[in-house]
C-alpha cells in the first residue's frame, strides 16, 4: 500500500526522504487561522487551526509558521475535515530557535564581523572573529529547553575577549534561521487543488484554574457564590479571537519536560453579571466548558471569565475538635495508621485548636447544581458598615452536582479544646487500656455544637468500654462525639477504650 492509499491522516517520521530536486523547490508557506484551544488543568492545551493550502498531487514541501514554542512535535495531526483527500506527512521538522543575537552569533561562529563600539569620540567599528558564541543550543525536547549558555569568546586584534566588544552587526540572516517556531513538512496528497486543512497538536505553556468567591453577612445562613475561570498562556504565541474550551477532570497524561515559563496577569476580562459566559456538558468521563464568546489570549497573559453565579445558597458552619492531630490542621490524619501498641506516650499530647468548616450543597435547590471544577474558594463576610472582610480560603476538588462542598476556613477564636490522657495500662503482650478527658469551652454569646473526633490509633481491635456521651463510628479506626456546648459554657467528654491483639 503506497503512502497516498493509507487511511491515516498523519504519518510522522515515516521518512520517505524526498529527492534533491524536491528539496530545492521553494516550500509552500502557510499560517494558521481560526484558532481553537482546549485547555487542561495539567498545564497544556490542544491547539487547532485551519491551514489554507494550494497543493499539487504528490509530494511537496510545506512550511507552517506561528507554532507555539512548547509544541509536542509527535502530537501533530493534519487532516482534510471534508474527507475529500488524503494528507500524509512523510517527514516533519520542528524549529524552535527563532533568530536572536545569541543565535546569530552561533551561526556566524568562526567568521569575522563588525561590532559597533561607543567611545569618547563617538561610535566606531571594531572587527572581531567569533571564536565561541556562548549560545546554549536547544536540547531535543518539547518546549524552550536549552543547555546552559557560556560566555562568548571574541578575537580582536589577536587578543581573546570573554565578552562582546560592542553591538554585533551581522551581514544578513543566514539561510537556516527562522523568525518564529516553525513546522516543516514533506507533505503528500492524492488530489491537487485548494484545501482548508485542520492542524491540531498538543502544546505546553497553557493552564486554567477555577476560583470561587463566597460572600455572606455576619451570622447569616446563606451565601452568594461567584465562580471565575482564569486562563493563562505562556506558550510563546498569541491567539486572537480564539474559540476556547476548558476540560475539567483528571485526564491522564505522561509528564514531559516543558517550558517553565509562567503567564503573568497582563489583562483581565470581567464578565457582566447578567450575561451567560460559559456552557457546560458531560464529555467522555470529564466535563467540558465552552466560553461563549471568542477570546484573545496573548502570550504571557491571563484572562478571567465568569463561570457560575448563585445567590442565597444555604450554608452551615461546623466546629471540629481533633485534639490528637499533631499538626493541628485537618487533612493530615494518616499519622495514626501505624502500629502503636507499645508506644506508651504516643497520643498523650494534643493541641487546643477547634477547626471551622463551611458546608453547602452543590444542588439546584441551592441555586447551583452544575459540576464545579477543582479550585480555590475564598470566603468573605460583610461587616455592619457594608464592607467585605476576608474570612478564610480552601481548595476544593472537582465537585459533581448534588454533592457537598466542605471547606476548612480556619480555627475558632472563642471555642477551644483540651485533650488529656488520664490513665494508661497494658500487659504489652495482649491488651492495653487508656482513658481520655476532653474539655470544650465556648466563650461565644451563643451555643455551639462541636464534633469531637477521636482515633483508635493503637490497634485494629478495640472497644469503647465507657463513654460520657454517645458517639458514632466513622470508620474502623475513628469515632466522633457530637457535643453541645452552651454559650459561655463548658462541656467535658470522657471515654475509656480497650485494645486487644
Amino acid at each position: 500500500m503506497n503512502a497516498l492509499a493509507r487511511p491515516a491522516v498523519l504519518c510522522l517520521l515515516a521518512l520517505a526522504v524526498p529527492t534533491a530536486a524536491q528539496h530545492a523547490s521553494d516550500p509552500l508557506t502557510a499560517t494558521g487561522r481560526d484558532p481553537a484551544l482546549t485547555l487542561y488543568n495539567g498545564g497544556y492545551a490542544v491547539v487547532r487551526e485551519t491551514l489554507d493550502l494550494e497543493l499539487a498531487a504528490g509530494e511537496q514541501h510545506v512550511t507552517v509558521t506561528g507554532a507555539t514554542s512548547s509544541l509536542e512535535a509527535d502530537s501533530v495531526m493534519l487532516r482534510d475535515p471534508t474527507g475529500a483527500r488524503t494528507l500524509a506527512v512523510l517527514e516533519q521538522g520542528y524549529r524552535n530557535d527563532p533568530v536572536s543575537q545569541e543565535r546569530l552569533l552561533a551561526l556566524y561562529e568562526g567568521e569575522t564581523i563588525r561590532f559597533l563600539v561607543d567611545g569618547p569620540d563617538g561610535p566606531r567599528h571594531v572587527s572581531g572573529r567569533i571564536v565561541r558564541s556562548g549560545y546554549g543550543r536547544p536540547t531535543y525536547a518539547p518546549g524552550r529547553v536549552y543547555t546552559p549558555a557560556t560566555s562568548p569568546v571574541i578575537e580582536v586584534d589577536g587578543e581573546l575577549r570573554f565578552q562582546l566588544p560592542g553591538l554585533p552587526l551581522f551581514p544578513a540572516l543566514a539561510d537556516d534561521t527562522v523568525l518564529e517556531p516553525t513546522l516543516s513538512w514533506v507533505l503528500a496528497t492524492d488530489v491537487a487543488g485548494p484545501v482548508s486543512a485542520e492542524l491540531a497538536y498538543i502544546s505546553g505553556g497553557f493552564g486554567w484554574d477555577a476560583d470561587y468567591n463566597a460572600v455572606s453577612d455576619d451570622g447569616a445562613d446563606t451565601l452568594d457564590l461567584t465562580g471565575w475561570v482564569t486562563m493563562s498562556n505562556a506558550s510563546g504565541k498569541t491567539f486572537r479571537e480564539a474559540t476556547v474550551k476548558l476540560m475539567a477532570g483528571d485526564v491522564a497524561k505522561l509528564r514531559r519536560q516543558v517550558s517553565s515559563a509562567r503567564a503573568s496577569s497582563a489583562g483581565m476580562y470581567i464578565a457582566p453579571s447578567d450575561a451567560r459566559q460559559m456552557t457546560e456538558r458531560t464529555f467522555d468521563e470529564f466535563h467540558l466548558y465552552t466560553v461563549m464568546r471568542p477570546v484573545t489570549l496573548r502570550d504571557a497573559e491571563s484572562k478571567q471569565v465568569e463561570m457560575v453565579r448563585a445567590a442565597g445558597v444555604p450554608v452551615t458552619r461546623h466546629y471540629v475538635y481533633d485534639g490528637a492531630a499533631p499538626s493541628g490542621r485537618p487533612g493530615e490524619d494518616t499519622w495514626w495508621a501505624q502500629d502503636r501498641r507499645t508506644v506508651q506516650d504516643f497520643g498523650a499530647e494534643g493541641h487546643r485548636k477547634v477547626w471551622v468548616f463551611r458546608e453547602f450543597r452543590n444542588e439546584e435547590e441551592s441555586g447551583l447544581g452544575v459540576p464545579l471544577p477543582a479550585g480555590r474558594i475564598r470566603f468573605y463576610t460583610r461587616d455592619t458598615d457594608g464592607r467585605l472582610e476576608f474570612t478564610g480560603e480552601a481548595d476544593i476538588d472537582h465537585t459533581p452536582r448534588d454533592e457537598t462542598i466542605r471547606a476548612y476556613t480556619g480555627n475558632a477564636f472563642d471555642v477551644v479544646g483540651d485533650r488529656v490522657r488520664t490513665d494508661f495500662t497494658t500487659d504489652r503482650r495482649s491488651w492495653a487500656e487508656e482513658r481520655f478527658v476532653i474539655t470544650l469551652r465556648n466563650h461565644r454569646d451563643d451555643a455551639v455544637t462541636v464534633a469531637v473526633r477521636e482515633h483508635m490509633y493503637r490497634w485494629t481491635q478495640w472497644e469503647v468500654l465507657e463513654s460520657s456521651h454517645p458517639y458514632r463510628k466513622d470508620d474502623s479506626r475513628s469515632i466522633t462525639f457530637d457535643v453541645d456546648v452552651a454559650a459561655d459554657g463548658e462541656t467535658v467528654v470522657e471515654y475509656l477504650v480497650r485494645y486487644t491483639w
